[in-house]
């Protein structure tokens, strides 16, 4: 019992290293988080966010994304993108305007960023009352901006409606 014990801590240890880097600071996961709900999600949109299918981020929209305002879960009215319209957020340590993302690396794979491709533009749709931009990522690839901040997908939103993302300092973006 003490060896399964030991190794499910060591399976966690990774998970609780991302959380703790992109945050911040120490912070406890919703009782709804499992190890087992990992799989990266695509951003590439037009094809939305989060796919279970890492190919998905090799054939990117030939447009851009499209960003509504949605009835989310027991959390109210609030972004969504894409065909599968999932909750987007924006990190708190991200700073108004300045055209950069402070989330990358392994923050980067828990909240992948909304992107459109090379000559894409952000749509806004029903109930979008911000402006919509993008920035350039480290990366080279075109984030997605609403009023000036880059705006993320979480690994871990399903479907729509999941706001699992909502952590110290991620939020899910009012319209």
């Amino acid at each position: 019992m003490g060896r399964h014990r030991s190794a499910v801590a060591a399976g966690l240890l990774p998970l609780i290293l991302v959380l703790v880097a992109c945050t911040g600071g120490a912070t406890t996961a919703p009782a709804s988080q499992t190890p087992s709900q990992a799989a990266p999600p695509s951003t590439a949109v037009e094809s939305g966010p989060p796919s279970a299918e890492p190919s998905a981020a090799a054939s990117p929209a030939t447009t851009g994304a499209t960003v509504e305002a949605k009835p989310v879960g027991s959390i109210g009215t609030k972004l969504v993108a894409g065909s599968n319209s999932m909750t987007v957020y924006t990190f708190t340590k991200d700073v108004k305007d300045s055209g950069k993302s402070n989330c990358s690396g392994g923050c980067a794979d828990t909240w992948p960023a909304l992107s459109v491709p090379a000559g894409g533009t952000p749509t806004g749709g029903s109930g979008v009352t911000g402006k919509l931009g993008t920035i350039t990522r480290d990366d080279g690839s075109l984030q997605v901006t609403y009023n000036g901040l880059p705006l993320y997908f979480f690994k871990n939103d399903k479907a729509p409606g999941d706001a699992n993302g909502v952590y110290a300092n991620w939020e899910a973006v009012a319209p």
